[in-house]
């Protein structure tokens, strides 16, 4: 039946899937998509939505360098938030409530429209190696597909075990069969394998809710979208989520089924994600705080399913049932189906390159919550770099990695492989120590360059970027060469309490005050006759703003990213003996042989391993 050797094989359809077989196909490698059920291709597991705190940064990446998650993201959005708009621009993420089945049917019609990309309907239950290179797949059919490469984005389906109080059965998600055969087989050849957890709140009935007793969350006034490109525009209309409260009481209701708890009783011994906590393990870790939000997020346009944020939960749906019919709203609420916990296999990403190659198995390359990660965007972007790095690979080029100063998927990959995770790895903004160089408004000046490279981003998209980037470079020119009375801004100045001035000066020095806005400086004639003369979109004018108002944080940022970078670039052997570094510590040879850093950069990254113990690297190394 498959009589064609492929380039990549890609196991999976979720969003780390979608990405990798997306990214190798348009890279022009003959590309498989192998997944369980083609109906579920990019299906959202658990909330309808995409982006949010560090989160929308990692979209905005995968779309600069040419990803789809973006533009599937702005076809099925039905609100658009950008989150943290109080604080500095670092930490401004956008996020988007989705229709679930619209996201799901775009990102299918997406891959279908993609040339040289095959698909097949059945579950891999195993992986052909030779000489510890991989060489196709065996499924549960029986068929062998042989490839050059194979990317694995299992998500939860390896092995996966759903919990619902003290009933438990093998599942990938709900309503769906778990897969089989490939931990067994990759214990074999020597991976190291482990058991995290995940859960989802219940589904519910939202004809039953009383949304008047809620406190509604709209979108912004002004939506944005995710996509750099054009092919998407902002919303138009939105829908509005709400928010609710739990109480005492809810609270007590919920403490009545813990002894039925799989979380409590022992039958759950694997890890769950710290930051997204289970509404039982909320109340019983944080006692004393009488209330949780919980926040009621329609599932589409038309749909009235409803998603219950905040209150994840694997008890007995009775219990389930009767606490949030005590939460303000949702006094008579009907079901659709209750929540669950689901335990699955994960391999501890120490066990791979940079590339997201497997150290032990040439060819073999995994993404998603097969890593450890936790999250829709950090899947995606995971599966993006590691179809990239298959067809790189296939095609005999270089490979293609991130740095930490670069994007904050270079932070994600490098934590993964350098750190390694024993819980469910999320993506925070704290995580990103250039974080003020990797924000959601330039992710297309640092990335689309590359994508262009790869042949993911478009010309069109590259030209774009670059007019932008020279926009917005002439306009700060602009400002640091242009004067103002103190007649025409000691009116606006005194408007926003920053002290006035005695004579003309350039507009750059009070328009970096940082209490005087865009708005602000747009009331003096020669700003708005520039913008309008120049023609410049909100894009343009919002990344003039940052460059000047946090021009000095960007340049301390750069200049500490190019001190990190010449460590970056002093690289180790492969292979390199660590144990003959008999002045080192015994922690660090042992930390250091296991994870095999690529650079004296990443050597100094690893928990362990001191300044000293780099010092010592960098003797024997002649540096």
């Amino acid at each position: 039946m498959f009589d064609k050797v492929y380039d990549v094989i890609v196991v999976g359809g979720g969003h780390a899937g979608s990405e990798a077989a997306a990214s190798a196909a348009n890279m022009g490698s003959a590309t498989l998509l192998i997944t369980m059920n083609l109906q579920n291709i990019a299906q959202m597991s658990c909330n309808p939505a995409m982006g949010g705190i560090a989160k929308g940064q990692i979209l905005r990446e995968i779309d600069a360098l040419g990803g789809y998650s973006g533009i599937v993201s702005d076809t099925s959005a039905i609100q658009f938030k950008m989150l943290n708009k109080s604080k500095g621009p670092a930490m401004w993420s956008p996020r988007v409530q989705s229709d679930r089945m619209r996201f799901a049917e775009d990102w299918r019609l997406m891959l279908e429209g993609t040339p040289n990309l095959d698909f097949y309907q059945d579950m891999v239950s195993g992986l052909i190696v030779k000489n510890h290179q991989v060489v196709g797949v065996k499924t549960s059919l029986g068929l062998e597909v042989r490839a050059k490469s194979v990317v694995l984005t299992n998500g939860t389906f390896l092995n996966g075990l759903i919990h619902i109080g003290d009933k438990n059965f093998g599942g990938g998600r709900a309503g769906e069969r778990a897969a089989t055969g490939i931990t067994e087989q990759l214990v074999q050849l020597g991976f190291e394998s482990g058991r995290m957890k995940t859960g989802t709140p219940p589904r519910v009935d939202g004809r039953s809710l009383d949304y008047s007793k809620m406190v509604v969350q709209p979108g912004d006034e002004i939506p944005e979208k995710f996509s750099y490109s054009d092919v998407t525009k902002p919303l138009t209309h939105q829908r509005d989520c709400h928010m609710s409260f739990t109480s005492p009481l809810v609270h007590d209701l919920l403490r009545e089924g813990f002894d039925r708890s799989p979380m409590f009783n022992g039958r759950i011994q694997s890890t769950g994600p710290r930051y997204c906590p289970s509404i039982e393990d909320k109340i019983n870790r944080f006692a004393t705080k009488d209330r949780h939000q919980l926040f009621v997020e329609p599932e589409g346009w038309h749909t009235v399913e409803v998603y219950v944020n905040g209150f994840s939960t694997s008890l007995p749906e009775d219990v389930q049932f009767k606490a949030l019919r005590s939460v303000v709203g949702f006094e008579k609420v009907k079901f659709f189906r209750p929540g669950y916990a689901i335990e699955y296999d994960y391999f501890p990403p120490t066990q791979l390159k940079h590339t997201l190659e497997t150290k032990l198995v040439r060819g073999l390359f995994f993404a998603g919550q097969i890593n450890g990660t936790t999250g829709y965007e950090e899947a995606a972007s995971q599966g993006l770099m590691a179809g990239i790095n298959a067809a790189l690979q296939v095609q005999e080029r270089e490979e293609f990695t991130l740095k930490r100063n670069e994007a904050y998927i270079g932070v994600l990959v490098d934590d993964l492989i350098t750190k390694g995770t024993e819980e469910p790895y999320r993506m925070f903004t704290s995580r990103a120590e250039y974080r003020t160089l990797l924000r959601q408004d330039n992710a297309d000046l640092r990335l689309t360059p590359k994508g262009y490279e790869l042949g993911l981003a478009s010309e069109k998209r590259l030209r774009r970027m670059e007019e932008k980037h020279s926009k917005s470079d002439a306009f700060v020119e602009f400002f640091k060469q242009t004067s103002v009375s103190a007649d025409d801004i000691n009116p606006i100045l005194g408007d926003n309490d920053s002290a006035l001035v005695n004579q003309s000066g350039k507009l750059f020095k009070i328009f970096a005050r940082p209490n005087i806005s865009m708005e602000d400086v747009r009331k003096i004639s020669s700003v708005e006759d520039y913008i309008q003369e120049h023609d410049l979109d909100i894009e343009t004018i919002e990344q003039t703003e940052i460059q000047v108002k946090y021009s000095g944080y960007i340049d301390k940022e750069k200049n500490n990213a190019d001190k990190l970078n010449r460590l970056e670039d002093l690289k180790i052997p492969s292979n390199f003996d660590y144990s003959q570094l008999k002045s080192m510590s015994i922690e660090a040879r042992q930390k250091l042989e296991k994870i095999q850093p690529a650079t004296i950069s990443q050597a100094s990254r690893i928990s362990g391993v001191s300044p000293s113990d780099v010092s010592v690297l960098l003797v024997y190394m002649g540096r």
